[in-house]
């Protein structure tokens, strides 16, 4: 289904809110989601947002904790996942940040915001393939990404799916974490498409 690593970065610019909002549950249309265990889809996702939606979500409901630069909210997205937002201070720039933490890891907040802060800090603006890839399935509608079901072959159902423009043929469905990377980059907003692309650390 969603090919999840520990930390990445799913959504590249400051997320406004209802952008916010979407990416909170960008997995939503999943397969059998009342049935599975959606931790390790959700753990490790990140994101940027501004001053006024991080205050906006502190102000929602008394944290769980507070701590330094960081907060996690109450409520509980699974188990053991919850939302952790951050402040912090990024080559002396103060930004704002979401992630999705699994509090039944010691330190989980703690390395999540180490990896983010390092992954802010290139020199250079930088995106890895996978992070070209998460950008496209979370800035893109639902009713053009989906799940790959019967019609697909049976080693692909429950692969993430988006329609593609290929010219003369029209729109079609594909795999996201198949698209070339030219139609990845047809796929991003243009000024992500010559970004350099960076290795995953």
């Amino acid at each position: 289904m969603n090919p999840a690593s520990s930390i990445r970065k799913i959504y590249q610019g400051i997320a406004d809110r209802r952008q916010m909002h979407r990416l909170f549950d960008r997995h939503a249309q999943r397969p059998h989601r009342f049935e599975d265990d959606a931790g390790p889809l959700y753990s490790g996702e990140w994101f940027e947002l501004s001053r006024i939606e991080h205050d906006y979500m502190f102000n929602i409901l008394p944290p769980l904790f507070m701590r330094g630069e960081m907060f996690a909210l109450r409520e509980f997205l699974t188990d053991r996942i919850t939302s952790v937002f951050y402040e912090l201070n990024v080559d002396g720039h103060v930004r704002y940040f979401h992630a999705y933490c699994d509090l039944a890891e010691k330190g989980s907040p703690d390395r999540m915001r180490d990896a983010i802060v390092e992954r802010e800090s290139r020199p250079v603006r930088a995106m890895t393939r996978e992070e070209r890839i998460e950008h496209i399935w979370s800035s893109t509608h639902d009713d053009y990404r989906g799940y790959a079901g019967e019609r697909w072959p049976e080693r692909d159902h429950g692969r993430r799916t988006v329609l593609f423009y290929a010219g003369r043929q029209g729109t079609v469905l594909k795999l996201l974490d198949g698209l070339t990377d030219a139609e990845i980059a047809a796929k991003l907003p243009v000024h992500l498409r010559h970004l350099p692309e960076v290795l995953a650390a």
